[in-house]
């Protein structure tokens, strides 16, 4: 069996991709098809590379049971032919993507995040960085429910 392999990408890959990545994992686990999936994030800008999330994205992630311990890194040229889906949290990731994209077939893979919503109606998932706890709030929600309507659609897909 081929895995579906999913990169979540955002500005700093400390905030919206790193939870992204955490939430799809924990879905995928909960439905027992940990083997079905690899699953990574990484940011447009390699300013954090090495950091944990933020931490203030790590404490509202922790009391919904998500434990953030990726280490930010920046896209890279080869993420483009290794992954299936690349998925930006907003219209200047997905911009950048397109830029960083080697060819065609590599523009193809990438989606918006918010593209996945099933009860969210909304263009893109806001940067949290700058705001208070609600903004980590409104953003753990909206990508829960991208991430379960990402995982629907795959197993879809997958029929």
């Amino acid at each position: 069996m081929m895995k579906q392999r999913i990169l979540f990408v955002c500005l700093g890959n400390i905030c919206r991709s790193s939870s992204a990545e955490e939430i799809m994992r924990t879905l995928v686990r909960r439905a027992g098809r940990e083997k079905e999936f690899e699953i990574d994030s990484a940011g447009i800008s390699g300013f954090h590379e090495g950091e944990l999330p933020d931490e203030r994205m790590r404490a509202h992630a922790s009391r919904r049971g998500y434990q953030l311990t990726h280490r930010s890194r920046p896209v890279r040229t080869e993420d483009f032919y290794h992954f299936d889906w690349i998925l930006g949290m907003d219209d200047r990731n997905i911009d950048a993507l397109r830029d960083k994209a080697p060819d065609v077939e590599s523009e193809q893979k990438i989606h918006r995040m918010t593209d996945f919503c099933r009860t969210k109606v909304i263009d893109y998932v806001p940067d949290p960085y700058y705001g208070g706890a609600q903004g980590f709030e409104n953003v753990l929600d909206i990508l829960e429910d991208a991430c379960e309507g990402l995982l629907a659609h795959l197993s879809d897909e997958k029929k």
